[in-house]
């Protein structure tokens, strides 16, 4: 149950968005600029949200770590391998290019606190290929990340338990960018 009264047909953080759309716009480019525009970022928009899924996934943040894991998929031509090890915050163990473990190593700590990201980790993103941009996108989305997760959890929204939902969410997400019609629950079921 949620803290606030929210909209109940939009789960997660599209509740908050449709509370409060004089917050939703910028939140909304955020992640749009972020996670979606191709001329961004050097890192592909699959290799974006799977920073966001491991990001949400250590902050135990349902909605997120779904929703991001399912446009992930969707980004990354249908591999559910990759998004499943970021869901069970094997980083390591991922099929992810070498250059990408060590993105998502200072993913890691910057959840966990971005103090704690050294000097060494940058070296070692460095060493398998990662630029400048890439790390300081890295670090950016994995910061806002934290910040949409606790803004998600912090209301207590509803998160889906069907995976069909999340499916959906991903797909439009993928296709049509995060500035679209926000997603509801009645629009899978009709």
């Amino acid at each position: 149950m949620p803290h606030i009264n929210l909209p109940e047909e939009y789960p997660g953080i599209r509740s908050l968005f449709m509370y409060s759309p004089v917050t939703a716009l910028p939140l909304n480019n955020l992640v749009q600029t972020l996670m979606h525009d191709k001329e961004t970022s050097t890192l592909t928009p699959g290799e974006r949200e799977l920073i966001a899924t491991y990001t949400s996934s250590l902050n135990e943040c349902k909605y997120c770590s779904n929703t991001h894991g399912a446009i992930a998929k969707y980004q990354l031509g249908g591999n559910e391998n990759a998004v499943k090890e970021m869901l069970a915050r094997n980083a390591n163990s991922s099929e992810v290019s070498n250059k990408m473990k060590a993105l998502l190593h200072i993913a890691q700590k910057v959840q966990q606190d971005g103090k704690k990201v050294l000097k060494t980790d940058i070296e070692n993103a460095k060493k398998e290929g990662a630029t400048d941009k890439e790390i300081h996108d890295t670090v950016l989305i994995a910061a806002a990340f934290c910040m949409f997760n606790r803004y998600v959890d912090g209301l207590a929204t509803w998160a889906p338990d069907d995976p069909a939902i999340y499916d959906a969410i991903g797909k439009q997400r993928a296709e049509e960018g995060y500035m679209t019609k926000p997603f509801s629950v009645k629009s899978i079921n009709s």
